[in-house]
């Protein structure tokens, strides 16, 4: 019997603190642009969907932030066509086009295929750009980092510091 009683109270307990907490949840809640996917939307209204970024275009080349990154994309490439008939960067950036267009010709890495072999044409593997290469767009960051690369790190000097 006692037993019973202590589970009643223990479970009416549960229950009354879900009930104040469920109440309070709003005021509990420290909402911040890193809230769920939803955000602050209420489950069971539409949220508004976030305003689509504008790509970069600029004709710098990017700086790489680890050994081996792919290039980033510095142009805006929406609706370039990259399929099995056609590649709409290849337009740009293949060897025989570098010279007009000014774009950097693919590395020799996109001519191998996966023995090592030097093909006459882009491997079908490195073929589908997108797989590897984005965009870049005018955003800012969700949150903010003090990340320093390791050559800054080597050397004792600050990123933006002058040398």
């Amino acid at each position: 019997m006692t037993r019973l009683v202590a589970l009643v109270l223990i479970v009416a307990g549960a229950l009354i603190a879900t009930a104040v907490f469920a109440q309070t949840w709003p005021e509990r809640v420290a909402h911040s642009p890193l809230d769920a996917l939803r955000g602050t939307t209420p489950v069971n209204t539409e949220g508004h969907p976030p305003p689509i970024p504008q790509p970069r275009n600029r004709s710098e080349r990017g700086v790489r932030n680890y050994p081996e990154q792919p290039p980033l994309i510095p142009h805006a490439i929406e609706g370039y066509r990259i399929d099995l008939n056609s590649n709409k960067c290849l337009s740009c950036h293949a060897r025989a086009r570098t010279g007009e267009s000014g774009a950097p010709m693919l590395s020799i890495t996109h001519f191998m295929d996966r023995n090592g072999q030097v093909l006459a044409s882009v491997s079908p593997r490195r073929y589908f750009c997108t797989q590897c290469h984005v965009s870049q767009y005018e955003v800012t960051a969700p949150i903010s980092n003090n990340f320093v690369d390791i050559d800054s790190l080597l050397t004792g000097v600050q990123p933006g510091a002058r040398r």
